[in-house]
């Protein structure tokens, strides 16, 4: 498996973020981690990519122990936050190059090249980060989290606040990333979870609601019953 997430609890004083989480997610698999605002998505995630540590329970990536190989886990996954950080003084190629060069990439002239070809950064590498729309910024951190080839990418909603031409760009690249990688998606907006992933993780005030494949949920709701089902799901008791 890439990721095991097994019985995991985030506690912050009394109040629990997780509570017993668990789920697997294997090599090749697009998995979307759908659940209102402050559903513990972002926690999550951070736990995954060793940024927090959880209360209880077990996170392997790659087969290694988020406790006690945060080092190793780090070589092998991509993340891209929410609030993707960018320096912004620095021009896309010289960003790629930094980035890079934290991760001693190797050939690290073509990567940068590869990068900029993979996230359709063409037409804007010789600008500032700061010359960038939204769209483009994030695709400079999609390549940021690609830049050193990783096993696992980690993507803490991607799409927010995106146009629609924006929108359909990165859903189309992150597809295609997906191909070869295991990616881990968040959101809070279902039709980011039909258009995109291969299974659907719900979550909703730190418990996980649903896991099943997209697939199987089409069939058995429909595409115009799945924002009900989510709501159902993410309702108050």
């Amino acid at each position: 498996m890439s990721i095991h997430v097994e019985k995991v609890t985030k506690l912050y004083g009394s109040q629990k973020a997780l509570d017993n989480v668990s789920f697997s997610i294997s090599k090749g698999e697009i998995v979307g981690l759908l659940g209102p605002n402050g559903a513990g998505k972002s926690t999550l995630m951070k736990i995954i990519t060793c940024y927090k540590q959880q209360t209880a329970g077990e996170v392997r990536v790659c087969g290694f122990d988020v406790m006690e190989n945060s080092i190793e886990i780090r070589k092998r996954i991509g993340y891209l936050p929410e609030n993707n950080p960018l320096y912004l003084d620095l021009y896309v190629k010289e960003s790629l190059e930094f980035v890079g060069g934290v991760h001693k990439v190797k050939n690290l002239k073509k990567r940068v090249a590869e990068m900029v070809e993979i996230t359709g950064l063409e037409r804007e590498q010789h600008k500032k980060l700061s010359a960038l729309s939204r769209g483009y910024r994030q695709r400079v951190g999609l390549a940021h989290a690609l830049i050193h080839d990783p096993e696992v990418l980690i993507l803490d909603e991607p799409t927010s606040g995106l146009d629609p031409n924006q929108l359909i760009e990165i859903r189309g690249l992150i597809k295609k990333i997906g191909e070869t990688k295991s990616v881990l998606f968040s959101t809070h907006i279902m039709q980011e979870v039909e258009a995109i992933c291969d299974r659907a993780i719900i979550i909703d005030r730190g418990k996980i609601k649903l896991d099943d494949s997209m697939q199987n949920l089409l069939g058995k709701t429909g595409s115009q019953n799945m924002e009900q089902l989510f709501h159902q799901l993410t309702a108050n008791d």
